[in-house]
């Protein structure tokens, strides 16, 4: 998938993902696509979650080797 930027968060805890992906996802402009990678698994939920909540679309998710993997486009 072509990501636009891509957020390397892994090894930060919660909310830190969210917070990064958040500040990450200001800087695209709408349509744009944001690869987030973590290794906080409460982040399968939390960014789902508050993608949804800020008008963002999860167009995917995918775990290699305990890393999660997403790409959020930009509402």
């Amino acid at each position: 998938m072509n990501a636009t930027k891509v957020l390397d968060a892994k090894g930060l805890a919660c909310p830190m993902p969210v917070v990064r992906a958040k500040k990450a996802m200001d800087e695209l402009q709408s349509g744009q696509v944001l690869e987030v990678h973590t290794t906080d698994k409460g982040a399968k939920n939390d960014l789902p979650a508050w993608a949804k909540a800020s008008g963002h679309t999860v167009l995917d998710i995918k775990e290699d080797n305990g890393v999660l993997m997403f790409w959020i486009q930009k509402g």
